[in-house]
């Protein structure tokens, strides 16, 4: 079965300034991290999809007006948390993508502590349900 693993993360304001702020060194230790991770899920075949997303000041949101055309809007700087990014994991149990996130989670921060952030896991469905 497939799942959505997302990664969300707290605005720089409420974190300092956010990973902007770290050092060389915990950035690139953090990437090697995710890059590592992304590797072992490719070499184990559970890897679907994994990206990072641009910061919130370069999101929109869109929805159709009446006539179809795309009406935009954004950016929401009273959001706390954004989508840093996803991975999409195809195993064959939830314990499994649990297990994934929270590896994902563990990624190491400043000075090399692990953020134990919050990873959402969700189930993508095959099918409309019944």
């Amino acid at each position: 079965m497939k799942y959505i693993l997302m990664m969300n993360t707290m605005k720089a304001s409420q974190q300092g300034q956010g990973i902007m702020g770290w050092s060389k060194h915990d950035l690139e230790a953090h990437i090697a991290y995710m890059m590592k991770l992304n590797q072992d899920l490719t070499n184990s075949r559970e890897l679907v999809s994994a990206e990072g997303l641009s910061f919130p000041d370069q999101a929109k949101r869109v929805r159709a007006a009446n006539d179809g055309t795309p009406i935009t809007d954004g950016v929401f700087p009273e959001s706390k948390e954004f989508l840093a990014g996803y991975w999409i994991v195809d195993v064959p149990t939830p314990e499994r993508a649990y297990a994934i996130a929270a590896r994902a989670s563990a990624a190491p921060g400043r000075g090399g502590t692990p953020l134990n952030m919050w990873i959402e896991v969700r189930p993508i469905m095959s099918q409309p349900p019944k």
